[in-house]
């Protein structure tokens, strides 16, 4: 019942969004004539369907919140019809409980001043990553700890490739396996938000072909979320590392995260304040 009540809403929301929005686009503004004697401002409902493509009796019913459940590009021609921005634009999306298909998956580039904050960090290894895990930025420390993402193409720099793939990866972790599992876990529970983007099914279909262990794994279906883990490292210069994760969302880019792993303990600090100074 809560979810019935909580879509309902949603749909009365989305509607009256819609309507507000309508009224402020004047046919001049939609590239129609201007018409003479017009009752309210802006756009009517049969005018915003005609330039949307949609049904008159359709789009009056999502502005009147009915439980309809209208497709992407529906709600993408209606956006582009009202002269939404940006920030509108994402509300009906979410209103309509859709993906924006205008909006590129994961963000591919990180902003200079999240690349100083990187650097600052430096000794506690960090990374960021986007919502696939790809590795966008990393500072000295991270690769001094986990190896450089730059010797790895550009398609394999992620964590959840590099987790099964990469030998080194296996050797420093303790209790490899654990960490693996927690991981497709974790990626299992946010996937379900990308069904049939091509990048996100690309690589569970390169992993399942590459790694026996993802396969098997990915095949219990098990999702988590995130929870403090307690990671422990064997390194191969620096010995043993015992630290914790942290994640910062990065407000200006959607679905990117800055990790931050900290040492646990006071042998850790030292060790990685020695690899600092090498």
């Amino acid at each position: 019942m809560a979810t019935s009540t909580a879509g309902t809403a949603r749909h009365r929301e989305l509607g009256a969004f819609l309507k507000s929005r309508r009224a402020r686009v004047t046919p001049e503004a939609a590239g129609l004539p201007p018409a003479p004697r017009r009752r309210t401002p802006g756009l009517r409902r049969e005018e915003v369907a005609q330039l949307a493509g949609v049904g008159v009796t359709w789009y009056t019913w999502l502005e009147q919140g009915r439980p309809i459940n209208p497709s992407a590009q529906v709600i993408d021609a209606v956006a582009r019809t009202l002269r939404l921005d940006r920030h509108e634009r994402a509300h009906v999306f979410t209103l309509a409980a859709l993906p924006d298909p205008a909006l590129p998956p994961d963000i591919e580039e990180v902003s200079e001043p999240v690349r100083l904050a990187l650097d600052q960090l430096d000794p506690f290894p960090a990374r960021v990553i986007n919502g696939r895990w790809d590795v966008l930025a990393y500072n000295r420390a991270e690769a001094a700890v986990m190896g450089d993402y730059a010797a790895h193409p550009p398609g394999e720099r992620n964590v959840l490739w590099l987790m099964f793939t990469d030998p080194g990866w296996r050797k420093i972790l303790r209790d490899w396996e654990s960490h693996a599992a927690h991981l497709i876990a974790l990626f299992r529970a946010t996937i379900g938000d990308h069904i049939g983007e091509p990048a996100w099914q690309d690589l569970v279909d390169r992993l399942s072909g590459r790694s026996p262990e993802f396969a098997r794994m990915w095949a219990r279906h098990d999702v988590t979320g995130a929870i403090p883990r307690v990671k422990l490292f064997d390194h191969p210069e620096a010995g043993r590392l015992q630290m914790r994760s942290a994640s910062l969302w990065l407000s200006d880019r959607p679905g990117a995260r800055m990790v931050i792993h900290t040492p646990d303990d006071a042998e850790t600090r030292a060790a990685l304040a020695r690899m600092r100074r090498k």
